[in-house]
């Protein structure tokens, strides 16, 4: 498999043109639900206030919140993004099914979607025509780069002059009969996830305020605390750490964000090699998502598992860091 390349994109194209720019079909509707899903959270966090002050928050939420916290984060990681966007791996098709509901029931948009905006990201990174880069058109000095941030973040969620055209970005999970069965059910997996964050609590804690609290907490608080590990990848990942791999890009890792980003946060040595299973590339960067991988192999449910020759590494890693 090419180490580099992305169905429909082409790293040496030097400017978008309309058929990579994916028209928006209801801009006003698609911005009112990117904002309930951004700001709903954030209101959860009173509710949390409010068990915290009178002592009600119970093991038994945290028990929720890390149980759906890892099943949608890794549908995010180890789904929409090794497996769907670069094709890290292959597995049967009920895994891929099991990935693409999880990756969906995360509320980080259809999965077709994610992936046509992730390849369009590798596609022009950093450079114009990327959905998020915070280096493209935000202006100069503290406030450009805080603009660029702001934007990488969250605020390329609003913006639809730059997202990727699904039929020139993801051909091949349009022709996936599993995929795009899953993403036009997109709704039906949101609200089953939160159904799940509901039956947890209820099922852990034996009571319907237990639900409850497990709704709260495996679903608003962890909606929050996840949306904000994926968009920090696009954002502060483009802007701090190190660079060990020289990229056409401003790629970093940083190694305080790789845990809770389940490995993502390891997004120079990603760039450097987009279809590796692994991006921790060494003992020293924790990559949970790719010891996943690396545990459904052994076991047989899943197979070519992309890896990267440490001749490879050498020939792109940085003089300095």
């Amino acid at each position: 498999m090419d180490e580099d390349h992305i169905p429909g994109g082409d790293p040496d194209i030097n400017r978008p043109g309309p058929d990579d720019i994916q028209p928006a079909s209801n801009e006003t509707l698609d911005r009112v639900l990117t904002g309930l899903i951004t700001v709903l959270p954030i209101v959860a966090l009173f509710f949390v206030g409010w068990q915290l002050w009178d002592g009600l928050l119970h093991p038994s939420d945290l028990v929720v919140f890390v149980i759906m916290y890892l099943l949608t984060g890794l549908g995010v990681t180890v789904g929409f993004h090794r497996l769907f966007t670069h094709r890290s791996f292959r597995t049967s098709p009920a895994l891929r099914g099991v990935f693409a509901v999880l990756g969906s029931a995360a509320i980080e948009g259809p999965v077709i979607s994610w992936v046509a905006d992730h390849r369009k990201h590798h596609a022009f990174s950093d450079r114009e025509g990327d959905p998020h880069s915070p280096h493209v058109d935000h202006g100069v000095g503290w406030r450009g780069a805080l603009r660029g941030l702001a934007h990488a973040h969250v605020g390329w969620l609003f913006i639809h002059t730059q997202r990727g055209s699904r039929e020139r970005y993801a051909p091949d999970l349009i022709a996936d009969p599993v995929v795009s069965f899953v993403d036009r059910t997109f709704f039906i997996w949101t609200l089953a996830g939160l159904a799940a964050a509901f039956g947890l609590g209820y099922a852990i804690g034996g009571s319907l305020r237990a639900g409850l609290t497990g709704l709260l907490w495996g679903g608003a608080v962890r909606m929050l605390v996840l949306h904000h590990m994926t968009y920090s990848i696009n954002s502060l990942c483009h802007f701090f750490g190190r660079r060990d791999y020289a990229t056409g890009d401003h790629s970093r890792n940083l190694l305080w964000l790789s845990l809770p980003t389940l490995g993502e946060a390891w997004h120079n040595n990603h760039h450097a090699f987009p279809t590796s299973a692994s991006h921790g590339l060494s003992w020293r960067q924790p990559d949970i998502s790719a010891l996943v991988i690396g545990a459904m192999a052994r076991v047989g449910l899943c197979w070519d598992v992309v890896k990267v020759p440490e001749e490879r590494r050498a020939d792109k890693r940085c003089v300095t860091a």
